[in-house]
């Protein structure tokens, strides 16, 4: 089911204007521009190699534009100083394509991790509730004492999700959060995805090469093609096209 509510009327909370970046002779980003909305889920679609993780690791300062600006909760990313960015960087969260756990770390202590780190002022108590609500809000509080070789594929997901929840993001970059899983697992972090939206009112950037899973989590949905969002819209607006560069993607998804 498409999500139609749209959210152009809120604030920006990433404004992107002429973005480029390059390695060598291979032009990645030619010019992107791209606009979140505060409360909004963005699905970035593209093929592999098209520079959809390339954008999100500048949007949180791993890599820099050749030319552009990036300007994320009101700040210019380019611009600020580190420890500015590394204040930032606690009000966006990364969800990693592979999860990101230690492994030799209990769930509890993966979800422990950032809050102590992060948040020194905290009793043992608050730690203990925080890490709790997340569980429950992943809806796996009965993995807290395993560890992460004792989870499966779809619930290591949740948990990496739970753990960049922790620290209460404004913005969530996830990197496709779908890749590997089976079908009906695939419907869950869907659902998760929404159910953080609406429960933690946070604004996302799903970058994916599913098209069921922007169907269901964008309210906008972007297709990053040739170094440029060529299609940006509703789910139907984008594929509505006979662009030849657009609907083999649609039919790859849906028909093969």
């Amino acid at each position: 089911m498409e999500k139609q509510v749209t959210f152009q009327h809120k604030e920006k909370v990433i404004e992107i204007k002429g973005l480029n970046k390059s390695f060598g002779n291979y032009h990645v980003l030619k010019g992107v521009d791209l606009d979140l909305h505060r409360g909004e889920n963005l699905a970035v679609l593209g093929k592999s190699g098209t520079g959809k993780s390339v954008l999100i690791k500048i949007i949180v300062g791993l890599l820099s534009p050749d030319e552009g600006q990036v300007k994320v909760l009101n700040q210019y990313v380019d611009q600020i100083t580190y420890k500015q960015l590394l204040e930032l960087r606690l009000k966006v969260g990364f969800s990693f394509q592979n999860s990101a756990l230690y492994d030799s770390m209990t769930v509890r202590q993966n979800l422990e991790f950032p809050l102590v780190r992060n948040q020194r002022k905290l009793t043992k108590s608050e730690v203990n509730m925080a890490i709790e609500e997340m569980l429950d809000a992943v809806g796996l509080i009965q993995t807290i004492n395993q560890m992460p070789s004792e989870l499966s594929g779809g619930q290591r997901k949740r948990i990496g999700i739970a753990r960049t929840l922790i620290l209460r993001p404004e913005i969530m970059l996830y990197d496709e959060p779908t890749a590997g899983l089976d079908p009906i697992t695939c419907l869950e972090i869907n659902n998760l995805i929404n159910e953080v939206q609406e429960r933690f009112h946070t604004s996302s950037i799903v970058i994916t090469h599913d098209l069921t899973c922007a169907k269901a989590v964008g309210n906008r949905v972007a297709m990053l093609l040739d170094g440029q969002f060529q299609r940006m819209g509703t789910f139907e607006e984008v594929f509505n096209t006979s662009d030849e560069r657009v609907r083999p993607f649609y039919d790859y998804n849906f028909i093969h």
